[in-house]
């Protein structure tokens, strides 16, 4: 099996190397360089094609969130991952518009970061918890109140409150748990949300919904 290719990317230098030389002795990953500024880390994934790019959010020349904007479009075939100590809502809101795989903190074990970075490739969206429970709070409180639901989706209301919490990351049983609901309906929900929208899975779910304007 061909090793996951990785870059990472942080603009202090003793965490860059650290986090890559803890990757790099992971099975099945191989990093194959870091950067440790947007601009760097835009040019480097370019020449590179990696499979997956840890991404720092607050750097300077140009920040994590653009370069990722940037990656999207240049080299869409990569995911990204934000990975940082900022778990405000606003960062992580703009990381998911901007077409992010995910947003950890930094803290993370070296073992959980491998597994972040091989759900990554397989195409999960994934949320630290800290984060999740700051774009929840970002969503609102709207949720099942009323929020109308956009004209071109042909879904309930209900059926969008799960939507917007599967593009959160949040697993079924953390979703019953919000909406008061079994985690076989949530269950339910969701493959029909799928079927209806001719999704493949919750990583298109989350894109379609940041797509649509329900984040």
């Amino acid at each position: 099996m061909t090793d996951v290719r990785v870059i990472v990317v942080d603009d202090q230098q003793l965490i860059r190397e650290s986090i890559a030389a803890l990757l790099d002795i992971q099975p099945g990953i191989s990093v194959v360089g870091t950067a440790g500024d947007g601009k760097a880390a835009v040019d480097l994934t370019v020449a590179e094609d990696p499979d997956v790019v840890l991404m720092d959010v607050r750097m300077p020349v140009m920040d994590g969130i653009d370069a990722l904007g940037v990656l999207r479009r240049r080299n869409p075939r990569t995911r990204v991952v934000m990975l940082t100590t900022f778990d405000d809502e606003e960062y992580v809101v703009r990381a998911l518009k901007a077409g992010a795989s995910g947003y950890l903190l930094k803290d993370r074990p070296a073992v959980e970061l491998a597994a972040a970075v091989r759900l990554a490739h397989s195409g999960v969206v994934q949320f630290d918890p800290a984060a999740a429970a700051r774009l929840a709070t970002a969503l609102g409180h709207g949720l099942g109140h009323g929020r109308p639901v956009p004209p071109q989706l042909d879904l309930t209301e209900r059926e969008v409150d799960v939507l917007r919490l599967v593009a959160t990351g949040s697993t079924n049983r953390e979703i019953a748990g919000r909406l008061h609901l079994s985690e076989g309906t949530v269950k339910n929900h969701v493959s029909r949300i799928l079927g209806r929208l001719g999704l493949r899975d919750r990583t298109q779910a989350a894109v379609y919904a940041r797509d649509h304007g329900l984040l």
